[in-house]
């Protein structure tokens, strides 16, 4: 009875927790955002990825009272123009990545494809992320008025974008590893194992596959085995990055040390061995960084929605869109300015003021 009294004494405070009321849109209506100055933000339909996801009855009911005077359920405050700047510097790196790589000729190989599909990822957490806070803005300041179905059109768009860029993203991340591991192993038959014709039948299947999964997910988010999958998608293409760079390592490695034996340079096979083990570290330590405690939200939305410990992580939702945000800066950075020819054509997009120059086949720019 005490259980079910304090429950009721509860949930009778909806309103008053940082978020969206249940029933309302990602955006929730201009009232009750500009009453709320720390506002959970949705990453995906209607309360599949709240910040306390309390549109889905069953956390609904098996939710617990967190400790109000715990400092760290207030969770942090981030003030939309930090979503809002960042998301702008994602925009304008992802497309000079697309840019370049479609303007330069060498740069177009399977390898290059994945790396711009990435950036396209990436660009629809930009825009969607740009999109919702420009509106969530408009709307704090009273110069824009939805009605409420216009809201919720708007949600499903940007829910869609969304969801299919968290898909796309860790999709494509998977194979760029794969690539990579075809190039150290099968280097003699790279070229015939990965065309240009099957490349582009994977890129088209990531993203219709991206987009069905995602429709899926936003028509059932309310079931806990929709973050299960999505979870465990997160968990399979971890374990597949982990598993493949770690091989490819060990490669580099033993064919580091044959090289130094035969010209007895010691030191240089332990460069070599270092700057692999740096690249290594940089590729897994981003990726788990950024994308981590997103995903083990998802997981204590399952596993422990009545504990207040856990509640009190739901409240720190907001810094964990930052953190994917930042993935999708810090993503041209390692995949793509690491090549010296993609970072020269950068610079010539950039900089130009007119239409630059393709490159042929044979390294001789073209008009």
């Amino acid at each position: 009875v005490e259980d079910q009294e304090r429950m009721r004494r509860f949930h009778s405070r909806e309103p008053e927790r940082p978020g969206r009321e249940v029933g309302t849109g990602w955006l929730g209506d201009s009232a009750s955002r500009g009453r709320s100055p720390d506002r959970g933000r949705r990453w995906c339909s209607g309360g599949l990825l709240d910040p306390l996801n309390t549109s889905s009855p069953i956390i609904l009911n098996h939710m617990a009272p967190a400790n109000q005077s715990d400092p760290l359920c207030h969770g942090l405050f981030i003030p939309n123009e930090v979503f809002l700047t960042l998301g702008l510097v994602s925009l304008v790196e992802n497309m000079l990545v697309v840019m370049a790589i479609s303007k330069n000729r060498n740069l177009h190989s399977p390898m290059y494809y994945f790396v711009c599909c990435l950036a396209l990822s990436d660009l629809l957490v930009s825009v969607g992320n740009l999109l919702e806070t420009s509106v969530m803005l408009l709307l704090e300041r009273g110069q824009l008025v939805m009605q409420t179905p216009a809201v919720r059109r708007l949600d499903g768009v940007i829910d869609m974008m969304i969801c299919t860029s968290v898909m796309s993203s860790l999709s494509f991340l998977g194979a760029i590893a794969v690539d990579r591991y075809i190039t150290i192993f099968y280097a003699l038959r790279y070229h015939s194992i990965v065309t240009l014709r099957r490349a582009r039948g994977a890129i088209a299947g990531i993203w219709v596959a991206s987009a069905l999964s995602s429709a899926l997910f936003i028509s059932y988010y309310n079931h806990p085995v929709v973050l299960l999958c999505l979870v465990g998608f997160f968990l399979s293409m971890l374990v597949l990055m982990v598993a493949l760079y770690i091989h490819m390592f060990s490669r580099a490695r033993h064919h580091a040390r044959s090289i130094a034996r035969q010209h007895k340079r010691r030191a240089g096979c332990q460069a070599v061995c270092l700057k692999g083990a740096v690249t290594l570290t940089i590729l897994l330590g981003v990726f788990f960084f950024c994308w981590g405690p997103f995903f083990l939200h998802l997981t204590l939305i399952v596993v422990c929605p009545q504990n207040p410990s856990c509640f009190c992580f739901f409240q720190n939702f907001n810094l964990f869109l930052i953190l994917i945000i930042c993935n999708s800066i810090i993503d041209p950075l390692i995949y793509a300015f690491r090549s010296q020819e993609l970072r020269k054509t950068l610079k010539e997009v950039a900089l130009c003021s007119r239409p630059c120059p393709t490159w042929g086949s044979q390294g001789k720019k073209e008009s």
